[in-house]
């Protein structure tokens, strides 16, 4: 069970509850949702076919149908254009004590320890594949900045998630391990985060839709 697996456990509502999940992707999620008994539904433009996913993006989606007890969104929030409209429907689709649950990271959080870390986990990764070395912590700070333009940062996921949610829980988590090598190494980025030597990018929130009458911002 991954670490995300997990913090659903802790906090969807017992089964059948009706969960959305946004940005299901190729639906591993979704799938096991509905095998542990939850209507479920799965949303992506690339979704797989057939019950109980839908080819869709969460602006496309309908809003007439049976309220939903919970939506999980993982990495997903960044990239959504219109952050504000996003969350607003949100709110709308979920009961009034629906959860929404988010694994996410902050990209714009990262600091120079954090990518001198991150450059000796890339150079010690590209020995033991005989890959090309990465380049200088320059060349590694360009190109994170350039991958991720046009994204929306922590401060303003934040922000958003805090105009039409009330906080539940939330807790700074490793992200990095996932594309430098799995288990062993989200054990040492914790370790570190845990010391102070590096930045956790990684998030978790789950907060509940607050009660608004008028505009949300």
């Amino acid at each position: 069970m991954s670490a995300f697996d997990q913090f659903l456990s802790e906090l969807l509502p017992e089964p059948p509850a009706r969960v959305l999940e946004v940005g299901c992707g190729r639906g591993e999620l979704t799938t096991a949702l509905s095998v542990a008994g939850y209507d479920v539904v799965g949303i992506d433009p690339a979704a797989p076919s057939g019950d109980p996913f839908r080819p869709l993006t969460l602006e496309d989606l309908e809003e007439d149908g049976e309220p939903f007890d919970a939506v999980v969104a993982g990495f997903v929030l960044h990239h959504i254009r219109d952050l504000d409209a996003a969350l607003d429907k949100v709110v709308r689709l979920l009961t009034t004590n629906g959860l929404l649950l988010v694994d996410e990271f902050g990209w714009d959080r990262i600091d120079d320890a954090t990518l001198e870390w991150l450059l000796g986990q890339q150079r010690a990764l590209a020995a033991i594949r005989e890959e090309e070395s990465p380049g200088s912590l320059e060349d590694l700070r360009s190109e994170w900045e350039a991958e991720h333009v046009g994204l929306h940062g922590y401060d303003a996921m934040r922000r958003a998630l805090d105009a039409r949610f009330e906080e539940r829980t939330f807790a700074w988590v490793p992200y990095f391990y996932r594309s430098l090598g799995g288990a062993a190494t989200e054990v040492l980025e914790q370790a570190l985060v845990e010391a102070g030597s590096i930045q956790p990018l990684g998030f978790r929130y789950a907060g509940t839709p607050r009660a608004l009458s008028g505009p949300s911002l």
